[in-house]
């Protein structure tokens, strides 16, 4: 019997790259998280969370799905915001299909308005799943879609729960059909191609994103000043520093003696040791860098 080659064994393999796309806050970087079945996007109850561009790869008998997480899509005036828009909308110039994610129970109508917009000047096909329907009646599900079809021609209209995972194999399926013939992009190991270091910083901020409430706005930025293994004590130690841009954003990411700061760095570290698969040494510092989402230079080093 001759030796199977690569081509034989991909001949109806599928393959591609999704960018999902949404609103802030309708559930994209959940939605990426139950699909892949690992945790590599943040997620947070606060809008525009994610702010970078995080690749995750979901594997499936007959197909690999390569996903591109963006930033929540809205009209932005900031200069950091302006920024993340932009990274958001150039995913949708690089991509074989579309994902918009929808909230089915809140519509943010300019954000929408300008999704649709940016969807209707390109060609590829764009899937509509409909988030949160663990949220609302069965009955209201039939309206949702009819509004939303009016909108835009759509390949596929999924209703989805990412929280409880209803109906995600079902979105899987069709994204699958949608994909171009061809052989996997990545090993059937790789989950993402986003260094360790980026997801343990993206960690850190959204556990600082979590614990303060709504008292700390959209002014925090993490670095990782180190990232070590030391495989003789079976340890990885990272040093970050959490930046904000006022002096009184540092007292409450600290805390009354300290206790917030190390709220953050314990379920922070819990979650990284999940990640890299051993013992991690986590020390955390709070720097004041005034104003630093409108300034470009700060932007830049801060990976925006």
């Amino acid at each position: 019997m001759g030796k199977q080659t690569t081509m034989d064994r991909f001949e109806n393999f599928r393959s591609g790259y999704a960018a999902i796309v949404g609103a802030p806050n309708a559930g994209k970087s959940t939605l990426l998280n139950r699909m892949l079945g690992e945790k590599i996007s943040i997620t947070s109850k606060k809008p525009q969370t994610t702010r970078n561009r995080i690749l995750g790869v979901v594997h499936r008998p007959g197909s690999q799905i390569v996903f591109i997480d963006t930033p929540g899509v809205h009209r932005a005036k900031s200069p950091l915001n302006v920024r993340i828009v932009d990274v958001a909308l150039s995913a949708l110039g690089d991509v074989d299909i579309v994902l918009l994610v929808a909230d089915v129970t809140y519509s943010d109508k300019n954000s929408e308005m300008l999704l649709i917009e940016n969807l209707k000047k390109q060609k590829r096909p764009v899937i509509l799943a409909l988030n949160k329907i663990d949220l609302v009646e069965n009955d209201a599900i039939p309206g949702i879609i009819a509004s939303w079809t009016r909108t835009l021609s759509f390949l596929e209209v999924v209703p989805v729960s990412a929280k409880h995972g209803t109906q995600i194999d079902s979105l899987l399926g069709v994204m699958e059909s949608a994909l171009p013939k061809g052989p996997p992009y990545f090993p059937e190991d790789a989950l993402t191609d986003v260094p360790e270091r980026f997801i343990a910083a993206e960690i850190i901020r959204e556990k600082a994103f979590r614990l303060t409430g709504q008292e700390i706005p959209y002014s925090v930025a993490v670095t990782i000043d180190t990232f070590s293994e030391d495989n003789d004590r079976g340890i990885v130690e990272i040093y970050g520093s959490i930046h904000v841009e006022r002096n009184s954003q540092k007292g409450i990411i600290i805390g009354k003696k300290g206790q917030k700061l190390r709220e953050i760095g314990e379920a922070a570290r819990l979650d990284i040791e999940r990640m890299v698969g051993t013992k991690v040494f986590l020390k955390l510092f709070v720097h004041v860098q005034k104003n630093w989402s409108r300034d470009t230079k700060a932007l830049r080093r801060f990976g925006y």
